[in-house]
Parts: structure tokens; sequence; C-alpha cells
């Protein structure tokens, strides 16, 4: 058995692309999207269609619109070939507003009905701001399900609990880059691999927090950089991989076994935790590494939403 196989018995595999043509090679539960993956999508001539299509039908006019039938149509092809959910991001543009959040979510989920897909099979990613997290709590109430993405930090994931989203996607790569990069020439690979890596130790916390309080809200860790980083969080209710990894882990037949365990968390000591708002902002900003990364990757995908827009010519 490959490891992605030994894998698949502990965890639901998510496959982390908007390059859906590879889906079918390693057969995952669902899919993950955001808008750098499918500006690099779109870039390719394989995909460069939908682009165009997405243009003749709708215009340019309105660019806002017409970035979320081109989401859309992403997330009908790649629901076609997967059983499962696929994650659509709100633009990263929206993060500290509430209401915007909620207008473009709506938006996205009545596109994809009007495809005919179901929202059970849609979640909607949003970055897990306090005003983030307060859209996805008002969507969860509809009956639209979230994903909060770019989730770094214990308070956030907390929050997210609290708020009763579907799922969040702490981030495992992200925190290992910020850490490694503060350390330095004293960084230590070996001594901060696999059960030891920085961004391991976080869902870990994260998981075992949920497990221990019967918090619903499911894991699903993202933003690997090694399988080291997978196969130390098999056991974690999703992990969402790029298909790179995939591959990797398909072509290992190394010994993979259960890392985190949801019955064992139960009986752990862990005293519960509550934030309001002030409560959530303080303890974010007291996280120097989650309050950058935050920061950082709202921009990032901000930038490349605008370089995705400004193909819409």
């Amino acid at each position: 058995m490959n490891q992605l196989d030994a894998l698949k018995q502990f965890t639901t595999v998510v496959a982390d692309t908007g390059d859906f043509k590879q889906l079918a090679a390693y057969a995952p539960q669902d899919a993950t999207t955001n808008p750098s993956l499918i500006l690099k999508a779109v870039q390719k001539p394989e995909y460069a269609p939908l682009l165009a299509e997405a243009i003749a039908q709708h215009g340019v006019a309105d660019k806002v619109e017409l970035m979320n039938r081109l989401l859309v149509r992403f997330g009908v092809e790649i629901l076609q070939l997967i059983p499962g959910r696929v994650s659509t991001e709100v633009d990263a543009r929206l993060s500290f507003d509430t209401e915007a959040t909620l207008a473009r979510a709506r938006r996205l989920i009545a596109l994809y009905r009007a495809e005919g897909v179901d929202s059970d099979r849609v979640l909607i990613k949003i970055a897990a701001t306090w005003e983030g997290i307060r859209a996805a709590e008002q969507l969860e109430r509809e009956g639209v399900h979230c994903n909060l993405t770019l989730l770094f930090s214990f308070p956030q994931a907390v929050a997210c609990g609290q708020a009763g989203v579907r799922l969040i996607s702490p981030f495992v790569g992200r925190i290992y880059d910020w850490y490694k990069k503060q350390a330095g020439a004293q960084w230590d690979e070996t001594a901060n691999a696999e059960a030891n890596d920085p961004g391991v130790r976080s869902v870990r916390r994260i998981f075992e927090f949920y497990k221990r309080h019967g918090i619903a809200t499911e894991v699903m860790g993202a933003s690997f950089r090694n399988v080291g980083q997978i196969t130390a969080l098999a056991g974690c209710d999703l992990l969402t991989i790029s298909p790179e990894l995939l591959a990797q882990l398909a072509a290992s037949e190394a010994p993979l076994s259960r890392a985190l365990d949801a019955q064992a968390a139960k009986g752990l000591d862990i005293a519960p935790v509550r934030y309001d708002e002030a409560g959530f902002r303080y303890a974010l900003n007291e996280d120097a590494m989650a309050t950058e990364k935050l920061a950082e990757g709202i921009r990032a995908f901000a930038a490349d939403t605008v370089k995705l827009e400004a193909l819409m010519v």
C-alpha cells in the first residue's frame, strides 16, 4: 500500500489545486482552490479557454461578476471529478468587511445553484479575520457552509469553533516558513521536523482542543512544504495537499500510521477557552507569527486577484 492509500484510511484527502485535470490520478474526496491557484491555472493553455468563454458570455464591464462566474466555472468543473465538496474563495480584499463578504458569498452560492449544484457541495472560503468569522457565522445560520482560511493561530481556531463554522484550514507550511526564517542560521531542520514542526504542532493543538471540547468544526491541515508534515498529521479530519505532494505520497511505500487520534484527545486535560472581540484581537496581536502571516496572506491573495482581473480584457 502506498502512503497516499494509507493516509486515506485515517484522513479525508483533499486536492489543493486549480489544475483540475490532475484530480483523477489521486481520487481525492474534496478539492480546494484560491485566487493564486486559479491565476496559475488560467495561464496554462488547457485552462485559458475557461477564462475566454467567461469573457465571451458575460463581458468585462463588471469584473466582480465575471470573477464570480469564473470561480464558479472552475468549481463546477472540479465537482464533476470528485464526490465531495469544492472550496471557493471570497475576494481577499473584503477580509475586513463582514457585509461585503456576506454579499459575495451569497452571490457565489446563487451562481452554483443556477448551475444545479447543491450548496452542501460548496464551502465558501473566507479569511479568518474577526470580520470574516462573523460573516461565516451568519452564513452557517443560512445553511451556507464555510472554510475559514489563512488560519495561523489558536485564537483564530477557537473563534471559528465558537462561530460554528463547518471547517477551518490551519496553515502548516507558512508557519514553518516563518519560524525557519526567524531562526536563520540557527535553524535545525532535523529537530524541527515532522511531529516537532511548528506548523504541525499548531494543528495538533487545535485538533486536540476541538475533540476534547466536542467542537464539531472540521480541521483540515493545509499549506504543506513536505511529506513529513503530512504524515505527522495522519488522523486529522482532512488534509488538503498539492498535486506535487500527492504524487510523492503515491510513489512511496514507507510505513504510515495514525498520528492524531480524536478519541484519545477526548481524555486530555485541556481547559476551555472563549474569546470576545477584544480578547480575540489582543490574543492575535500577541502572536507575531500569526499577525504577520495573516496580513501577508491577505495581501498575496489580493494581489493575485488583481492579476487575474488584469487578464479579463
